[in-house]
């Protein structure tokens, strides 16, 4: 009894010092360059403004960088940081910066795991199925093929792969998978592996493939991200394939997809798979914002849903998806 008694002392005395200062959150992004985590940084400040805490937003793209930018908010006396971190092999080390730091964490986007590759469950996460997602993405792909009555012996299929990213491999096996269930033909995926998970990169990767494979009339990609799937799109357009002969389909839905199927001319970009970086964005920052307040302890695992969407039903799903 004396001791429950002393445990709840504390969690008062830690609820009210917390109230006591100002609450201070980081949003740590390993590519703060990207339309996504750009997104998600802008809700997130939504989320700062309307609960009144302080944000700190950092791009973290290396090892070295992040571990200096978590000792950068404990200087600042943040509470707690929300975290995509550059490598999910980083998990380990940010959980003992945490620790170290006496701050909370959540991790978004990607799931941090620890040296066996195994999840670390003690992190709370906002992610997405992305299996389940990548399936979308293959089957918006083979209603496609399907729609154009084009014969699948002549269809190639770019999978722009970054495996070392698990959250990346699943998606493209996802839609390989879908693909496959579809009745595709198995011999006509082509890995295209990208160095980095930017469009050049995607470009060069699915460049290589197209030129390795010229025998195909037909062509199709998937890839980790919009940017992927764009690379993909515009190496085609290098070698004459216009959108009649190619169908592409990203996963996010940011402005990269917007700005495609918003121009005048369809390209061979034929969709995305809407992901809401409101949710991983603004809920994130909520629920930390609950954690440090002791109003309420994070899920310890979300998992997120898309939508396709094309050319035909932007409108319609960005206004579903609360964009």
């Amino acid at each position: 009894m004396k001791r429950t008694l002393l445990a709840a002392a504390s969690l008062l005395l830690m609820t009210a010092a917390y109230a006591a200062e100002p609450v201070k959150i980081g949003f740590l992004v390993k590519q703060a360059e990207e339309p996504w985590f750009q997104d998600e940084w802008r809700y997130a400040e939504q989320a700062a403004k309307e609960k009144g805490f302080a944000l700190v937003k950092i791009g973290v793209p290396n090892g070295e960088k992040m571990i200096a930018a978590i000792d950068n908010l404990a200087a600042q006396k943040a509470q707690g940081f929300v975290i995509c971190a550059p490598d999910v092999k980083l998990g380990t080390a940010v959980e003992r910066a945490a620790k170290r730091n006496n701050m909370k964490v959540i991790s978004v986007d990607d799931r941090l795991v620890d040296g066996g590759g195994k999840p670390i469950a003690s992190i709370p996460h906002m992610g997405i199925s992305g299996y389940a997602i990548g399936k979308q993405v293959g089957e918006g792909i083979a209603a496609e093929i399907k729609a154009r009555k084009w014969n699948m012996a002549e269809v190639g299929a770019i999978r722009v792969a970054y495996d070392q990213l698990p959250t990346a491999k699943e998606r493209t096996m996802g839609a390989v998978d879908a693909l496959k269930a579809a009745g595709f033909p198995v011999a006509n995926i082509v890995d295209a592996p990208q160095a980095k998970t930017d469009t050049e990169s995607a470009f060069n990767a699915a460049n290589i493939a197209l030129t390795k494979n010229a025998r195909f009339k037909h062509w199709v990609a998937v890839g980790l991200n919009d940017e992927a799937v764009l690379g993909a799109v515009r190496a085609a357009e290098g070698r004459g394939i216009k959108a009649d002969n190619m169908v592409g389909v990203g996963i996010g839905g940011a402005k990269a997809a917007e700005n495609e199927l918003s121009k005048p001319a369809a390209t061979g970009f034929f969709g995305s798979v809407m992901i809401s970086a409101k949710e991983h964005g603004y809920q994130t920052s909520v629920n930390m914002y609950n954690w440090i307040t002791g109003k309420a302890v994070p899920p310890a695992e979300v998992l997120t849903k898309g939508m396709l969407m094309t050319r035909a039903n932007q409108a319609d799903v960005r206004k579903q998806m609360g964009q």
